[in-house]
């Protein structure tokens, strides 16, 4: 299994915000924070900027007004100044394109792409704004804490891995393999972390790199349950896609939810601590039903096949050939 860069050329914290592209800002304000329960910080004539209710930076997701669906970019936030000037220094020495952009409420800002063309973005400053965490009358929806993870599409896992953990630091917590009792099989997913979490980013074999999911804490799983009773009696049961259960990976209970534009939003509860940087990684055989959900239940076809398209990437398809188990439809 692969071993984590224990001292990565520059020091990423954890996964920052995702900007996305969206067809209709009136829509996306209602979905994302009248239904979703997004504390929306500042709105422009272009962009709505979301934030959970713990969350003291301005940001974790930007919707912004496109003629199309896509992810613009994903954000990573890094330890100091100095650590983006060492990023810029790393992408640049890889031949990968580089730039300083000016965004909302932000400091310095780096923009630059991953070998595998999915844009990037790092930052260190970001304006702090009113701390809502106790103000309960404001908790509505999913009553979304913070950002936790992505997971994206990628038609190689392996190599994303060995550049996300060999070369910036992530460290593996779970995978997938083709055949667990082959020495070196396939990683079919793999999940890796900075913060502390089971993943900041995770990669699942597939057409890509497309992102997957955002996927987003909640305080309880009591919190996903009474969301599932209001997208049910609200107009907007097409938004459901799986869920709710328990992943066998990451322990964690959730519900995946899909909006108009496709992009996928998880409800992420009661996962666990992975701070020790030697701790193991847990490893899943692609065949044991058990991974997707600990109860057994199969994801459906659309939960392998639909994603969201980042802007300016050219797909690529996957050369592993294992069949995932798909719910019968």
């Amino acid at each position: 299994m692969l071993k984590h860069n224990l001292h990565p050329p520059f020091d990423i914290i954890r996964v920052g915000y995702v900007d996305l592209g969206v067809t209709d800002l009136g829509y996306a304000r209602e979905f994302y924070g009248d239904l979703l329960g997004y504390h929306i910080e500042e709105e422009t004539a272009e962009s709505l900027y979301c934030r959970g209710m713990e969350e003291r930076h301005h940001h974790s997701l930007i919707l912004s007004k496109n003629d199309r669906p896509q992810v613009n970019r994903l954000a990573f936030k890094v330890r100091s100044e100095e650590d983006l000037d060492k990023a810029e220094a790393f992408f640049a020495g890889k031949g990968l394109p580089t730039a300083w952009a000016t965004r909302l409420a932000q400091g310095r800002t780096l923009h630059t792409r991953d070998p595998f063309g999915v844009p990037l973005e790092f930052y260190y400053e970001m304006n702090f704004v009113e701390d809502i965490l106790q103000q309960y009358p404001l908790y509505h929806g999913g009553r979304i804490q913070r950002i936790d993870h992505l997971n994206l599409f990628h038609h190689d896992v392996n190599a994303a891995a060995a550049f996300y953990g060999g070369e910036l630091g992530f460290q593996v917590t779970e995978a997938t393999v083709e055949d667990i009792n082959e020495a070196n099989s396939n990683l079919w997913a793999v999940w890796m972390h900075r913060k502390g979490g089971v993943h900041d980013i995770a990669f699942t074999n597939g057409k890509g790199p497309r992102l997957h999911h955002i996927g987003v804490w909640v305080p309880a799983v009591s919190d996903i349950l009474n969301f599932c009773d209001l997208l049910a009696t609200s107009g907007h049961m097409e938004a459901f896609e799986r869920g709710p259960g328990r992943h066998g990976i990451s322990n964690a209970f959730f519900l995946y939810i899909r909006d108009r534009d496709g992009h996928r939003t998880e409800l992420f509860a009661a996962d666990y601590l992975t701070v020790d940087p030697d701790l193991p990684p847990r490893l899943w055989d692609l065949r044991d039903p058990q991974r997707q959900t600990l109860w057994g239940q199969a994801a459906p076809r659309s939960w392998f096949e639909l994603g969201s398209l980042f802007d300016g990437v050219t797909l690529s398809n996957s050369d592993l050939a294992s069949q995932p188990i798909i719910a019968p439809e």
